[in-house]
């Protein structure tokens, strides 16, 4: 997924490719963040990077990015316009979307300062970047490694890092789910290791469809967030020029 070449293939070749080639596309409307990316993308001309087999954007309209050969073409059945590309380099000219959507991508870049400042790039001024990033290094687990996750993030450092890009941070959410047992995070990534190929058909086919039966409907608040025990959080940013 998302730096240097041969970590992007090794990321992706090792955990992402496999995950996907056993998995369906998931549709937008499905996931509790479509009520608010409706409302955002309505009339403007959009960008998802690295949406896998969950895209988050309308497949209608939207300009997919991926470097995973499975997930653009399975995009590309269903209808939507899809290329292979990566975060550090994106085939577009300067302020090309309104919108742009990237959804747990920067923490699995090195150089997430190159990553946003390329999205900063495709953005236009007043453009919307919609983000998800897990929080809270004392959060780290094995899991983290494994999916390859260079960091997670403090808030103060989430702040300055994205003002230093272009972006302000207008609304912010509680976002995705943290295994609060221990033992069954010991468990999962047992057989991830053991029995990848088993795990991931589980993944993909019995918790996937759970995980979206129970989703809970994000409550947006202004600026960022501060809930105790959140491990993961979804920002409504705004692109501001910065002039010196």
């Amino acid at each position: 997924m998302y730096t240097q070449v041969s970590d992007i293939e090794r990321v992706n070749r090792s955990f992402y490719e496999p995950l996907w080639k056993q998995a369906h596309l998931v549709h937008p409307q499905r996931f509790n963040t479509w009520p608010i990316v409706a409302e955002l993308a309505s009339q403007r001309r959009c960008l998802e990077v690295a949406p896998g087999m969950r895209p988050r954007m309308p497949l209608e309209g939207t300009q997919f990015v991926d470097l995973s050969e499975t997930a653009v073409e399975a995009l590309q059945r269903a209808g939507a316009r899809a290329q292979v590309a990566n975060i550090d380099h994106l085939p577009f000219a300067e302020a090309s979307f309104e919108m742009v959507c990237a959804m747990d991508v920067v923490e699995h870049v090195s150089d997430d300062v190159g990553a946003l400042t390329e999205l900063a790039r495709v953005v236009t001024d007043e453009g919307i970047l919609l983000l998800a990033v897990p929080l809270f290094m004392r959060c780290w687990t094995a899991f983290d490694q494994l999916v390859g996750h260079y960091r997670r993030y403090e808030p103060e450092e989430l702040i300055e890092l994205l003002r230093n890009v272009g972006f302000v941070i207008e609304q912010s959410a509680v976002f995705g789910m943290q295994l609060r047992s221990s033992k069954l995070l010991d468990l999962g990534m047992w057989w991830l290791r053991r029995h990848r190929r088993r795990a991931m058909w589980w993944y993909n086919n019995v918790f996937m469809p759970l995980g979206l039966r129970f989703q809970k409907p994000i409550r947006l608040e202004a600026g960022l967030i501060d809930v105790p025990g959140m491990d993961q959080v979804l920002l409504v940013c705004r692109r501001r020029r910065l002039c010196f």
